[in-house]
């Protein structure tokens, strides 16, 4: 028999765990990890170095961050945001850091730092942690709850959920009445097979990126406008660094897209066209204009070796190819579709997507518990008294960045005040 159960050995269920038992050292308190080892992700994200959360300290703003959950989360945020994680884990021993982009990482640059001060402050606080203990059925009894795993039956007053994206434990929840909004995977990165781009692996630049819409799919969803102008044309639209990678495009570009755009690419199927604007400041009209002045100014020089604007070389060499111009064609002997083609390929090149791959080990799923039926003053459920959650098991997920983590955090201490409460 326990106080409080936490299913989930993860960052939610191990942050929620301290809280409780700081806040209530007298309750008898477990994390049941279906796993050999617990933090796992916590282990692998930041490529190993663990992007705790994200510099964005006004709620309203670190909120947009969030394609599902944006509204939901903006007074959780108010209670517990990035400088309330920072002050824990630099109490508890672990000093941060701000990188230039927001991230916030230790400055070990170890995730081990993370799971060290965690799995130390469980130890300390008495807080028991189950492995190996998958759980089976979540049922309600009269004093609470009964937890089994394979060949065991537990009972808690309390439970906290903080299973990430289980679909065991999802379809538990299902049983107890809850609607789960199926997963669909986010944060991808698009498979693209096009001469432009092979063999010129690791060049990144800044870029915009639109999905097209499919002919042959009939949506009424509109263009998604990632903090920056309206496309009417677009399904989807997004700016940002744009990485090239050995299997197609990837970086926070991309990234961005394959957040907010979960469902609609997976509606996709993920096979879709995509236009990008190497120089975001043009419009194809605007570039076209530019290349011709250029042409008079610059007529004896060949076009492949005078790159004048910004983009790495070996990419505007292969814009350039693409725009059927030979190596040794000057700007003076270049044709009027030549130099419209030019333009073309500069600021709308089309890439056809055929596929996804996963961003790093980072896997991030759009689904889970219905956002409507969580009290977001308390991350209780709506439906059962003294069931609440915390991550990624219910329908919240950001772009990359350490925003994952944060939502995990300030789920966890605020269903850990409502829990001591």
């Amino acid at each position: 028999m326990f106080d409080v159960i936490i299913v989930g050995g993860g960052a939610a269920g191990f942050y929620a765990a301290i809280q409780i038992a700081e806040l209530s050292p007298e309750l008898k308190i477990a994390i049941f990890e279906r796993g050999k080892t617990v933090l796992s992700k916590v282990k692998v994200s930041g490529g190993g170095r663990c992007n705790v959360t994200h510099g964005e300290f006004l709620p309203k703003e670190l909120a947009t961050n969030y394609p599902r959950g944006e509204k939901e989360l903006l007074g959780p945020f108010h209670k517990y945001a990035p400088m309330d994680v920072m002050a824990f884990f630099e109490e508890k021993g672990v000093p941060l850091k701000i990188e230039e982009d927001g991230r916030i990482f230790p400055k070990s640059d170890s995730s081990q730092s993370i799971i060290d001060c965690l799995v130390g402050e469980a130890n300390r606080l008495g807080i028991q942690v189950l492995k190996n203990s998958s759980v089976k059925t979540i049922g309600k009894i009269e004093e609470g709850w009964q937890v089994t795993t394979m060949n065991k039956h537990y009972q808690a007053k309390k439970i906290m959920l903080a299973t990430g994206s289980n679909p065991k434990i999802w379809k538990q929840l299902e049983n107890l009445g809850h609607h789960i909004i199926p997963p669909v995977p986010s944060l991808f990165t698009f498979n693209i097979n096009d001469a432009r781009i092979k063999g010129i692996q690791g060049l990144s630049t800044y870029a915009t990126v639109e999905v097209m819409p499919k002919k042959t799919f009939n949506t009424d969803k509109k263009a998604l406008n990632l903090k920056s102008r309206h496309k009417d044309e677009a399904v989807l639209y997004a700016d940002g660094p744009l990485l090239i990678t050995h299997w197609g495009l990837s970086g926070p570009a991309i990234l961005k897209l394959s957040a907010w755009g979960a469902n609609i690419l997976h509606d996709y199927n993920y096979t879709f066209k995509i236009k990008v604007n190497w120089l975001p400041e043009y419009s194809t009209e605007s570039m076209e204009a530019f290349l011709k002045e250029l042409k008079g100014v610059e007529a004896k020089k060949t076009v492949m070796r005078t790159n004048v604007t910004e983009l790495p070389k070996r990419l505007w060499m292969r814009l350039v190819e693409a725009a059927n111009i030979e190596p040794n064609e000057r700007w003076a002997d270049i044709k009027k579709e030549q130099l419209q083609g030019l333009a073309e390929q500069l600021t709308a090149s089309s890439f056809k997507v055929e596929g996804k791959s996963t961003f790093k080990e980072e896997f991030v799923t759009a689904g889970g518990v219905d956002l409507k039926e969580i009290n977001f003053k308390t991350f209780e459920s709506k439906l059962h008294p003294n069931l609440y959650f915390a991550g990624e098991i219910i329908n919240i997920d950001a772009i990359t960045g350490g925003f994952n983590f944060q939502n995990a955090w300030t789920g966890a201490y605020i269903a850990a005040q409502a829990i001591t409460s």
